[in-house]
């Protein structure tokens, strides 16, 4: 039987009808404990001591060797290659023809014409594309993030992931080290030692805490694992749970899964009839919030509303290039945070011990999303003007926060309404519940990255910037 493509299935349906009543459920993050203490302490431990995040599950890892390597990343993203020698990292965005996000991610210069993409599925898969229908003279292998649910099957990596980070950061990673470690720039990669072994480090952090993103092959996870919360203790270590994970986003200002922006266009269609019916893109991933538009053109993001415009350098050529360079940038919506009004909060979870009436859609905590991509209108005297699109609660900052894109001319301190819950008493979708109202929350526009720690003393990068 003849494979199904996305391209076959949007014959059949319209996108946002299918991605509105998935029924794929929750978006997972797989593989490590849902917590090792509490997510709230676990969430105070990346401010006030040390932390562990264990990141070897939840994001695919795509390897790219040969003379053609650098050529073909060129050719698909916005960012300039002019300047990329060894041992550095960059955030690497990719476009539509359109000029559209498809997704993000990190990307390692690790030898010479040796690459490695880290990140969330639609990129991996706009990457295998190309390689798989061009003539690109490189080798490419595939390693998939973990399976949300294994069901009690064992589970492999080509590699682990770690990220010691916090105030104590530097002392832990100086023991582990067994004396001084490289001054490593950020962004920029180089060698720790731990458990005597050889560890490739990259300088990065989240939430705005200093600290080294480590890795090396999945054989040592556990050697290593054990190492370095056994040299934390003295420092008060916290090994970080699924729950508390994902909410280092909202504190460091980065909207991770914009819808990727392959449903329409001409030049498209090579890479929809490419893509399986089943995937990431069609049935295996979902949208929800309360904007609902029957195009779904609608949903898509340029790179200047997600503040990654700052990336976007015309030194190249690349998919996209032509739309971005027409886009009026000046007007284009930009990043901020909405923190939400507490009393609307409060309202919320009140609702659902009335059983007089219907509840407020339910607010999970800490990460509050229900779907793949998630877009809560935001409004202002009644007009749209912008989407929530990533929503949780910070212990650290006792606030319910959305990282949003709004209008460019909203100021920051400004009252906004964000429309909570979906319209006619919930979509479909296997991860809403039904029936649940809407609720038109106050909600105040702060800057993005809203913790003040990653404002002032996170490195030059794409957390900082807007526009």
């Amino acid at each position: 039987m003849k494979r199904q493509s996305l391209e076959d299935l949007l014959q059949t349906v319209n996108p946002v009808q299918m991605l509105r009543s998935s029924q794929e459920g929750a978006y997972v993050y797989p593989v490590v404990a849902t917590e090792f203490s509490n997510w709230q302490h676990e969430q105070h431990a990346w401010v006030e001591t040390v932390v562990l995040y264990d990141q070897s599950h939840h994001m695919a890892n795509l390897y790219l060797k040969g003379p053609d390597a650098l050529k073909l990343l060129s050719h698909l993203g916005i960012n300039s290659f002019a300047n990329f020698p060894l041992n550095r990292a960059k955030q690497f965005v990719p476009c539509s023809y359109d000029g559209y996000v498809i997704g993000d991610g990190i990307l390692f210069h690790l030898e010479e014409n040796e690459y490695e993409w880290v990140g969330r599925v639609p990129v991996v898969n706009w990457l295998q594309f190309h390689v798989e229908t061009g003539n690109w003279n490189l080798e490419l292998v595939r390693d998939d993030r973990s399976p949300s649910r294994p069901m009690g099957k064992a589970v492999t990596r080509t590699q682990y992931r770690f990220q010691i980070q916090g105030p104590n950061a530097a002392a832990l990673i100086e023991k582990l080290n067994g004396g001084p470690f490289p001054d490593i720039k950020f962004f920029h990669t180089d060698y720790i030692n731990i458990a005597g072994r050889k560890v490739r480090a990259l300088r990065h952090g989240m939430a705005g805490q200093p600290g080294l993103e480590v890795w090396g092959p999945y054989g040592e996870y556990e050697e290593i694992r054990a190492a370095i919360l056994e040299a934390g203790e003295e420092f008060g270590i916290a090994p970080v749970g699924a729950r508390a994970y994902a909410t280092n986003a909202l504190e460091s200002g980065w909207i991770p899964s914009p819808l990727p922006a392959v449903y329409t266009g001409e030049q498209m269609k090579p890479y929809r009839e490419w893509l399986p019916a089943a995937g990431y893109e069609g049935r295996g991933g979902s949208l929800g919030g309360s904007f609902v538009s029957d195009n779904i053109e609608d949903y898509y993001v340029t790179p200047y509303q997600l503040g990654y415009g700052h990336m976007v350098k015309f030194d190249h050529d690349f998919i996209g290039r032509e739309a971005l360079e027409q886009m009026d940038t000046a007007n284009q919506r930009r990043k901020v945070t909405l923190a939400w009004n507490h009393e609307d909060v409060a309202k919320i979870f009140a609702s659902v011990f009335d059983p007089s009436v219907v509840p407020y859609k339910f607010i999970e905590m800490p990460v509050s999303n229900y779907a793949s991509a998630n877009y809560d209108s935001i409004l202002l005297d009644g007009k749209l003007v912008g989407f929530s699109m990533f929503t949780g609660y910070s212990s650290n900052e006792r606030a319910m926060l959305s990282l949003s894109t709004i209008d460019h001319e909203i100021a920051v301190g400004t009252e906004v309404t964000l429309v909570w819950g979906e319209p006619d008493g919930g979509s479909q979708k296997a991860s809403v519940e039904r029936p649940h109202r809407q609720l038109e929350v106050r909600a105040t526009v702060a800057p993005a990255p809203y913790t003040k720690e990653v404002r002032e003393h996170y490195g030059e990068g794409w957390r900082q910037k807007q526009g």
